[in-house]
């Protein structure tokens, strides 16, 4: 019995010590869980606290961009810094007319000098690609940036070596309602397709002969206000109008002159008032819309105003004083092949008209007062064929058709089968620089010679570098 009961306390003092043992081993594994809980808790709150600061920083980026924020900081430079970019333009020209030759050349009915500048206007500055060998051609300075909520402003500082010239200088809104954008300053106007842009972004080294003819060699440019509209089509629908001073000299000017009797400032003056400014007026519509991979850019276009050009300290003295109405038309198309390659065809036609008097003096030095009636009209179409990613190649054809002079009701017989072949291919090293070699035969310029009108045919080369540092904003198609 005693033996029975030693083996029975022996046996539960056995069984005894192993529950302890996997008790203690229970326990252990509930301390490693609540260990890692513990580990894995913390690194909940850890986390927490990096969200609880993001969304701090969040609420004070939020707060630091109202716009009582902006308004309060507007002097913080560090806020504002503007796009900034340098365009160059450089180019070597090779032609068959001298130099001298080429300073008195004129299309007939038009201008009479690519040289030629007059009045407080004028530009002191040859135009592009004027000399035959070497010619800098410009530096284009651009500086834009967002003002506040609701004010955009950009300035464009054309520098050349013989003169300095603020090209545009306009302020643009951010957001009307009802898709209204108000723009003032000093710009290009929207007229046509080609006159809003810049040289860098033309497809030739050299305007059309129409703009040339029409608008002289800087195009519209005017100060004065635009307000367009983005209408809430299915297809881009761009309309608006525009008031201007009216500064182009070839067909506007506001600023009167004294016409004298005589060249000798003897005898009665003949006064003419300055026009009532604003003096230029402008309305356009441009739809576009795409087809597959065809995209297609049209417009219509319409200036007007009146005309006071002055060239009475010339060899020749004459002014002008009358109306002036001008007409557009554009039609762009661009095909898409694939990510780099497209072929692009743009096309412009425009016609003017002008109607008033002309003073001149014949060769005793006595007034003479004419009625003069213009209607001119021409078109380029121009080919770009862009077969690589950074090649293009292109051919344009200008042509003057129409250059109707009447003087006292009668037609002054002028050229008006004056053209112009142009082909060219560029080499794109980058988006910021272009090398572009281009031919041109050209037949529109003439000499008087004698009383009769003597052609100038001048075959011409030009090899163009345009290149550009810093940021730029991007071109509309």
């Amino acid at each position: 019995m005693k033996k029975y009961l030693l083996a029975t306390l022996a046996l539960f003092t056995f069984s005894y010590a192993e529950n302890v043992e996997d008790l203690k081993k229970e326990l252990e594994k509930q301390r490693e869980i609540i260990i890692k809980l513990q580990e894995r808790l913390n690194q909940l709150e850890q986390q927490q606290e990096v969200l609880n600061q993001t969304k701090e920083k969040l609420q004070n980026l939020q707060t630091e961009s109202s716009i009582d924020k902006i308004l309060s900081n507007s002097f913080s430079q560090a806020k504002f810094v503007p796009d900034i970019s340098l365009i160059t333009d450089f180019s070597y020209v090779s032609r068959s007319l001298t130099d001298d030759t080429y300073e008195s050349v004129q299309i007939p009915g038009f201008n009479h000098g690519f040289f030629h500048s007059h009045g407080e206007h004028g530009h002191g500055y040859a135009p592009l690609n004027a000399e035959r060998g070497f010619n800098f051609n410009y530096s284009e300075m651009y500086v834009a940036s967002t003002v506040d909520p609701y004010l955009d402003l950009v300035g464009l500082f054309h520098l050349h070596r013989d003169g300095f010239e603020i090209e545009e200088g306009y302020l643009q809104t951010r957001d009307l309602p009802y898709n209204l954008k108000l723009k003032g300053g000093k710009f290009y106007s929207e007229f046509g397709r080609l006159n809003k842009q810049h040289h860098h972004v033309w497809n030739f080294a050299d305007a059309p002969l129409i703009y040339r003819a029409v608008f002289g060699e800087h195009n519209l440019n005017e100060t004065g206000i635009q307000l367009s509209w983005l209408a809430p089509t299915s297809f881009y629908l761009l309309t608006g109008f525009e008031v201007f001073q009216g500064d182009n000299e070839n067909n506007f000017n506001r600023n009167g002159f004294i016409v004298n009797t005589k060249k000798d400032r003897s005898g009665n003056n003949i006064k003419i008032n300055d026009t009532k400014k604003p003096n230029l007026f402008t309305f356009f519509i441009k739809p576009s819309f795409d087809i597959g991979n065809t995209s297609i850019l049209t417009g219509v276009s319409y200036a007007q105003g009146k005309t006071r050009i002055n060239h009475l300290e010339d060899k020749k003295p004459h002014a002008l004083s009358g109306d002036t109405k001008i007409y557009g038309f554009e039609l762009t198309t661009r095909h898409t092949l694939d990510s780099y390659r497209y072929l692009l065809l743009q096309s412009e036609y425009i016609y003017r008209k002008f109607d008033g008097t002309k003073f001149v003096y014949d060769n005793d030095g006595n007034l003479k007062t004419q009625r003069l009636e213009k209607k001119q009209a021409g078109f380029y179409v121009e080919g770009i064929y862009k077969f690589a990613q950074r090649w293009r190649a292109g051919l344009r054809y200008d042509l003057i058709n129409k250059n109707d002079v009447f003087v006292n009701g009668i037609n002054k017989n002028l050229p008006d089968n004056m053209y112009k072949y142009s082909a060219m291919i560029d080499f794109l090293p980058s988006e910021f620089s272009r090398i572009r070699l281009q031919y041109n035969y050209d037949r529109s310029l003439f000499i008087r010679n004698a009383g009769n009108w003597e052609r100038k045919p001048n075959h011409e080369i030009i090899l163009q570098f345009n290149l550009a540092i810093g940021a730029h904003g991007a071109h509309g198609f």
